[in-house]
């Protein structure tokens, strides 16, 4: 799974502006309907539910919120940088600021676990993760998200 097949440059939202983690996933749930066509309270309802089990805010500053929905066709992400952090309940209980939602077919599987994976390992890389602050648009964020991940560790 390439990151290209996962997110294109209109998943990238380079300014969100929340001011809580419950109006991020509903603002990260309206972006995903559109690029997907689900109704977005499935998809808000799919991915607060799977917050109540445990807080996807994995810590420095990151959150990966991700559920399985009937009625997708493949993986989709949607990324985006918070214009100012904002508490959700992460593991180390440092606000957020950058969140990668992943939603996955129903039935993924393995495939879910795989992007999964690879979201997390490509966030927790520090200079990724100081780029990805940085930048200032979706192309360029984008940019670094497919690059990234097209480069092997050995290589960077």
């Amino acid at each position: 799974m390439d990151f290209g097949d996962l997110i294109d440059q209109e998943a990238v939202l380079p300014a969100l502006k929340a001011n809580s983690k419950k109006q991020v996933l509903q603002e990260l749930a309206e972006a995903a309907a559109e690029r997907t066509g689900l109704p977005e309270r499935d998809i808000f309802d799919t991915i607060l539910q799977r917050e109540r089990l445990g807080s996807t805010g994995v810590g420095n500053g990151i959150a990966i919120p991700h559920g399985k929905l009937e009625g997708l066709d493949r993986l989709w992400g949607i990324f985006a940088r918070l214009t100012k952090p904002v508490e959700f309940d992460a593991l180390d209980d440092q606000p957020v600021d950058l969140v990668f939602l992943l939603l996955a077919p129903e039935n993924a599987g393995a495939d879910h676990l795989k992007a999964l994976s690879k979201v997390a390992r490509l966030l927790r890389n520090p200079d990724m993760v100081e780029k990805l602050r940085t930048s200032r648009d979706a192309s360029a964020i984008y940019a670094l998200i497919t690059q990234a991940a097209a480069t092997p560790p050995h290589a960077a």
